[in-house]
């Protein structure tokens, strides 16, 4: 058990590392007790679709009689990859900032910042881990990710109460973004 727990961890970290910045130029604009759990709820919503939709891709795939075939789905990390050398990635700072002034409530801006920026990482590394876990793994592996999403939204509130950190956010928070993105 303790092997699929650090599984789900790697994983999680592994795909949401960058959304800590997000979360935090997200948290940078917030200041009332509602608007936080509107970002946690939020980010739940986004992260569950997300999930979700792994969990679903990875049943289909379980359909697949060949468990060779399977084995492929580690190449499509390693074509993301390629892609983002090649092209690059949108500037999350834009996104975050045009999705953050929409009309929506706070919980669905913050929904679809999870779902666009985390999209595409998060069903290339979900899918292919998800397909090699049995339900009663997988069940541990989403409690994991849930712990894993709480630490983090912890972890972004917190670090933006640093004062150092709320000036460096609020100077640099465009070049941050990008500059994540890019690693």
């Amino acid at each position: 058990m303790g092997r699929i727990i650090l599984s789900g961890v790697t994983a999680y970290v592994s795909t949401s590392i960058d959304y800590l910045i997000i979360l935090m130029l997200i948290f940078s604009q917030t200041r009332s007790r509602k608007q936080r759990l509107a970002v946690y709820f939020g980010d739940l919503l986004g992260t569950g679709i997300l999930v979700l939709s792994a969990i679903i891709l990875a049943f289909i795939l379980h359909l697949v009689p060949e468990t060779w075939i399977l084995g492929l789905l580690g190449i499509i990390p390693v074509f993301m990859g390629l892609k983002l050398l090649i092209k690059g990635e949108e500037d999350t700072d834009k996104v975050v900032h045009k999705t953050l002034s929409s009309q929506r409530s706070l919980m669905i801006n913050v929904a679809t910042i999870t779902i666009v920026t985390c999209g595409a990482d998060n069903i290339g590394i979900y899918v292919p881990f998800f397909v090699t876990l049995s339900p009663s793994a997988l069940i541990i592996v989403l409690f994991t990710f849930l712990v894993m999403l709480t630490l983090f939204f912890i972890a972004g509130y917190s670090l933006v109460k640093v004062p150092i950190i709320a000036a460096i956010l609020e100077k640099y928070s465009r070049w941050i973004t990008v500059s994540v993105r890019f690693s």
